[in-house]
């Protein structure tokens, strides 16, 4: 949050600085649309010790959580706020836990790099590489903002 003040971003999210005067996810659309730029942020929500991924799809595709083994999901806001941001061609940034995959937090599913999230402590040099991987966005955002795209 300190790189977003740094660099005179107001950040906007539902709930935190705006409150849902419709239905929530039209009001993520409708703040969206107010935005120049998007950063999504995928924190594990909830974790499962057992299960199976893709059930029912058959040899090969089907698989069980192995004993010891767990699967982290993030919210499923997520996925539907980073689909709004692309569908309205706003640049984004992709922040995941390094347990996190599955949609908008697999490489190659949206036209950026998905990082990793960032500890709460950072060296100098990791400091410097989050601080370029936010510039080099802020540079986008700053384009739609100013520019139209």
């Amino acid at each position: 949050m300190g790189f977003l003040d740094e660099l005179n971003l107001e950040p906007r999210a539902l709930g935190r600085s705006d409150y849902p005067s419709e239905l929530p996810l039209r009001e993520v659309q409708v703040i969206a649309r107010h935005c120049a730029g998007g950063m999504i942020l995928g924190f594990e929500q909830f974790q499962a010790t057992s299960g199976t991924f893709k059930r029912g799809a058959g040899k090969g595709s089907e698989r069980k959580l192995g004993k010891g083994e767990t699967a982290a999901f993030p919210t499923m806001w997520n996925h539907l706020e980073a689909g709004i941001l692309f569908g309205l061609g706003l640049p984004l940034v992709i922040f995941r836990e390094p347990q996190i995959s599955g949609g908008v937090f697999d490489n190659g599913v949206t036209d950026v790099f998905i990082h990793k999230m960032p500890a709460a402590r950072i060296s100098t040099t990791e400091r410097a590489n989050l601080k370029e991987v936010l510039l080099k966005w802020y540079g986008k955002v700053s384009a739609q903002y100013y520019g139209g795209g």
